[in-house]
């Protein structure tokens, strides 16, 4: 489903309306979020966020896992593998699975380091030990109580920030705010923006840490591109897409946005194929877009076709290195 657009006004009739079904919610996945977990054996690093939606996780986790391979460590991400149909544990092969499988994510996150699809976080968790784990990324899991963290870090775009600050169906919260922050050790805002100033402000007054993070697009996968594109996505926020390509002079001529995690389909793909033919148009998508084609014949002639824009995460602030070693050291202690 695409997200509706009121979450991410100020509230309204439509959240005021569905209020009542958000407190329900939220005081179920508080109360759960309050569990206590089991232990890995090993350090684990939670990489969450507070809302449904993009947020910037996806990167946050790879660079997470780089810093540490970087610093002598052995990372393995653990994740849910979201719209795969295989429950695990199992080892990702970036360049043999489909997502169908395994999920959009885990394709990319596995690039980098060694990633487990696992339901069961518990078994999973066992699983990346066996595969030489020396740290735990879990992907994913800020509200999931079943895996003991040892350093848990919140992932916040800076122009949306919390929305509407309401619990879904709501809002876009996962669980109430005071709840999900209160389980948190770092807040990491990605891009520019005053969205999350609110957010920010909670956290220092709570004395957690705030780091800021830029998203960088890969201008050499572009360069060969020398007509307008007709851009599309199925991703949590697709305007933060298409910001990135315009904001490499490439003019939008035609925009088509899918739900998150969207699967395409052969009539999908036929139309923007035929789209971009008749206006003379490049396409161009997500890295995680990509990821949906590969390896589903429904979805072959577009992957062929579109245009990639890759991105990297950078941390402006050098303190997420130091903490997050010295968070695994005083949990290895």
């Amino acid at each position: 489903m695409r997200e509706p657009g009121f979450w991410w006004r100020e509230p309204g009739a439509a959240a005021a309306l569905l209020a009542p079904l958000g407190m329900l919610y939220g005081a179920v996945a508080g109360s759960r979020m309050r569990g206590s977990g089991a232990a890995a054996g090993v350090p684990v690093i939670c990489v969450g966020n507070f809302t449904l939606g993009g947020s910037g996780k996806t990167p946050a986790v790879i660079a997470i896992c780089e810093l540490l391979r970087q610093a002598d460590e052995s990372p393995v991400c653990l994740t849910r593998g979201y719209g795969g149909s295989d429950a695990g544990p199992r080892l990702v092969d970036a360049h043999n699975d489909n997502a169908a499988e395994v999920g959009d994510e885990p394709l990319l996150i596995a690039r980098v380091a060694p990633t487990i699809v696992a339901r069961d976080r518990v078994a999973g968790a066992e699983f990346a030990r066996r595969q030489g784990a020396s740290v735990i990324v879990m992907d994913d899991g800020l509200q999931n109580p079943s895996l003991k963290k040892d350093f848990t870090v919140a992932v916040v775009d800076a122009r949306r920030g919390i929305g509407n600050g309401k619990v879904f169906p709501a809002g876009p919260l996962r669980a109430p705010f005071d709840v999900q922050i209160g389980a948190c050790d770092a807040l990491l805002i990605v891009g520019d923006g005053s969205g999350a100033d609110n957010v920010a402000a909670s956290a220092r007054s709570r004395k957690l840490p705030v780091w800021r993070a830029r998203l960088e697009a890969d201008a050499q996968a572009v360069t060969d591109i020398k007509r307008p594109v007709l851009a599309f996505a199925g991703i949590g926020d697709p305007d933060k897409f298409f910001a990135s390509v315009e904001a490499l002079g490439l003019n939008i001529a035609g925009r088509r946005v899918f739900p998150d995690h969207h699967r395409f389909t052969a009539e999908d793909a036929a139309d923007l194929v035929m789209r971009a033919d008749e206006q003379g148009l490049a396409l161009i998508t997500t890295e995680k877009d990509r990821a949906r084609m590969t390896g589903d014949p429904a979805a072959a002639a577009l992957s062929q076709r579109a245009h990639v824009l890759p991105v990297t995460m950078r941390f402006t602030d050098e303190a997420v290195r130091r903490t997050v070693l010295d968070r695994i050291a005083r949990a290895r202690s």
